[in-house]
């Protein structure tokens, strides 16, 4: 898969170690990580760690999460792309913005080129994104790129909610 993506106000591509101070700032905001993870902030140490999980994931699974970067600034102002960890019920299509962002339609962005590049370059027929069923606005940017809601799901005690979208069909 594609390491770099662009759409008209973003560029998705790897995790790079200069990413780490805004990457530190998102993580470290309580209502960035409000919904995501273990639902606290992270200390810059754990950031590293989550940058260096994501990165692992590219090479495990030849896929995984850009870092979103604004074109217009060059500022990383986040993370969207695709998530398969061991055990996981599907490939998930994810996001996370910087809270200053929000309301811009960047994760919907995004998220739509992540679900395009999941469809024609990996050539999956099914994604899925796992949303704690408060996050409204997670469940807004689900149904904006095309997912619906297929279930509840489970996660170490915790009830979630899986939203998702198919390959269209050609004929």
């Amino acid at each position: 898969m594609d390491a770099r993506l662009e759409t008209e106000r973003l560029i998705l591509r790897q995790f790079q170690e200069s990413d780490l101070d805004a990457y530190a700032e998102i993580c470290g905001d309580p209502e960035v990580m409000r919904y995501v993870g273990e639902f606290k902030p992270m200390d810059r140490a754990n950031a590293w760690r989550s940058m260096a999980t994501h990165l692992g994931h590219w090479q495990l699974r030849g896929y995984g999460m850009w870092a979103v970067e604004e074109k217009a600034t060059g500022r990383m102002i986040g993370r969207v792309g695709l998530w398969k960890p061991e055990g996981w019920p599907d490939l998930e299509v994810g996001w996370m913005i910087h809270r200053a962002y929000w309301g811009r339609g960047l994760a919907t962005e995004a998220g739509r080129a992540s679900i395009d590049a999941a469809f024609r370059m990996l050539e999956v027929d099914h994604v899925i994104s796992v949303i704690h069923p408060d996050n409204a606005a997670s469940i807004r940017v689900a149904e904006q790129v095309g997912e619906s809601f297929e279930r509840d799901w489970t996660l170490h005690g915790l009830s979630l909610r899986i939203y998702g979208s198919s390959r269209p069909r050609t004929r």
